[in-house]
């Protein structure tokens, strides 16, 4: 069982950034994927971006640009840069870590950008 804290989210003006940590309590590096989603009022859990282990990225079209994830196999954790902020990026963030046969999540964290 590997448990995941996420943190860094809050309450933001439009063009602010953010950066999202997600510590995991076991070993990322041996995880096939690590990615953040996100899920608004109303909407499905989507996709925002995913890191694989080496290193290839993959972004939801409407964050290619501004956000950038990252991984740091030493601290077992995983970040999620994001700039120019919207106010459709409004939403619960969730961290992932994929391995090969299980898949596990964090609780999430807001993020709300408003003026």
């Amino acid at each position: 069982q590997v448990q995941l804290v996420e943190s860094g989210g809050g309450l933001v003006q439009p063009g602010g950034s953010l950066r999202l940590s997600c510590a995991a309590s076991g070993s990322i590096s041996r995880a096939r994927a690590v990615g953040w989603y996100r899920q608004a009022p109303g909407n499905q859990r989507e996709l925002v971006a995913t890191i694989t282990s080496g290193d290839s990225t993959n972004y939801a079209d409407s964050v290619k640009g501004r956000f950038t994830i990252s991984r740091d196999n030493a601290k077992n954790t995983v970040y999620l840069q994001m700039n120019s902020l919207k106010p459709e990026d409004t939403a619960v963030y969730y961290c992932n870590v994929q391995y090969s046969v299980f898949s596990y999540w964090g609780q999430g964290t807001q993020v709300t950008v408003s003026s």
